[in-house]
This record gives structure tokens, C-alpha cells and sequence, in this order.
């Protein structure tokens, strides 16, 4: 059982017609885009797609959703996955590296909504390294304040690539592991005011609604 697949195709059911729709990053939203780009051709729901990686950009391409822009349009609906979710529904998300402007989307969109297997819900955020994106040449200065914040730090270093993860705004990804995170927004905030942070994995009060897949089906939080 494809519990990632499961909450995908749960969150096609939310789209309606002529929508703006932002489309978020990630294994679990590869397969949202998928089935909406099927549910888009069939139904002919006319919607519009606002990518949030390159990833993301191809395959609503390839499915034949018609892409536009923030600049041209609103949102109406976001759709993203995450890689923690707690209680009050703040997240960390960034595995993929695109949180910046996954960030962005996510807070544009009138609603948002979270989609994830059940092995992303957790007590407290913090198991998972929180991603930070940052400016190449702020590495040192800003390691050094997340180390005064507990954090152990590391540069993401690329798969098939020598030298570490470029995203697609040209940064560095520095991946911090902290204890268990107490107060998530005042931490988000924190992050955010170092010089050199263009963004961290915090998304804290944005979430709507999280569709969960679970081995008993879907739950909706």
C-alpha cells in the first residue's frame, strides 16, 4: 500500500475547477501533480499550475498543466508535502532543497494544505535536520550562529555531483540538527534574522489542512 499515493490522490479531490494552484515539492506531491494533471485532461477543470522547483515545473509540463506565475496570477490552493509535521501543524519541510520558495507559494495561497504518509507526524519537530538555505559565502558566519543556537551542522553535499547541493536559487544548503524544537515559531523568526539565511524549513502557522495516508486509510487533520 502506497501511503504517500493514498493522501496525493485525496488532495486531487480538493481541486475544483479554473483554480490557481500551487505545486509543491517532493515524493509525495510527484504523485499530487501526476493524478491532477489526469483529473485536469479528463474533467477538464482548466486549472493553472505555480511550480515551486524545476522538478515540479517538468512534471506539471509533462502532464500538460498550464504553468503562469505569481506575477500574473493568486493562488487559490496549495499543495505540498512535508518532512515533519507536529500538532499544531507547523512543519519542517526542505528535503528537496526548494523550500524557499515552496515557502513563498505555500504562504500566497489562500489555502494550503499538507500532505503526507503517517510516518511524518510527530510529537515535536526536530528529529529531522531542519534545511536552511543560505548565501555561498555566508557558510562559516552562519554555522557558527546556529552552533550557538545547539545546532550540529552540515553542508548538503550532491548525489552524482561533486561539491554540495546547488539549489535553484544558487545557494548553499546548510542542514542543521537540533534537539528536539520547543517553540517552533519563535525559532523560525530567530533563524530568519541571521545575515546570510534566505530561508529555513520552518513553516509554522500556514497549514490548513493535512491529508494523511495511514495503513487505515485517510486522515484528515
Amino acid at each position: 500500500m502506497n501511503l504517500k499515493k493514498i493522501a496525493a490522490m485525496a488532495a486531487v479531490e480538493e481541486i475544483k475547477e479554473n483554480q490557481v494552484v500551487g505545486l509543491g515539492t517532493g515524493s509525495t506531491t510527484h504523485y499530487f501533480i501526476e493524478e491532477l494533471a489526469k483529473r485536469n485532461k479528463e474533467e477538464e477543470l482548466n486549472i493553472l499550475g505555480i511550480p515551486t522547483s524545476y522538478q515540479s515545473f517538468l512534471l506539471a509540463n509533462k502532464g500538460g498543466i498550464a504553468i503562469t506565475t505569481l506575477d500574473e496570477h493568486d493562488i487559490d490552493i496549495a499543495i505540498d508535502g512535508a518532512d515533519e509535521i507536529d500538532p499544531d501543524l507547523n512543519l519542517i519541510k526542505g528535503g528537496g532543497a526548494a523550500h524557499t520558495l515552496e515557502k513563498i507559494v505555500d504562504y500566497s495561497a489562500d489555502k494550503f494544505i499538507v500532505i503526507a504518509d503517517e510516518s511524518k507526524i510527530v510529537d515535536k519537530l526536530g528529529a529531522f535536520p531542519l534545511p536552511l538555505e543560505i548565501i555561498p559565502n555566508a557558510v562559516k558566519p552562519v554555522t557558527r550562529e546556529l552552533n550557538d543556537f545547539g545546532a550540529k551542522v552540515e553542508i548538503r553535499m550532491g548525489i552524482k555531483k561533486d561539491g554540495p547541493v546547488i539549489t535553484d536559487n544558487s545557494n548553499f544548503i546548510l542542514d542543521a540538527q537540533f534537539p528536539l524544537i520547543e517553540n517552533p515559531i519563535q525559532l523560525e523568526k530567530d533563524l530568519n534574522s541571521i545575515p546570510g539565511v534566505v530561508e529555513n524549513g520552518l513553516f509554522c502557522q500556514m497549514t490548513d489542512k493535512a491529508i494523511i495516508g495511514t495503513k487505515d486509510g485517510v486522515k484528515f487533520i
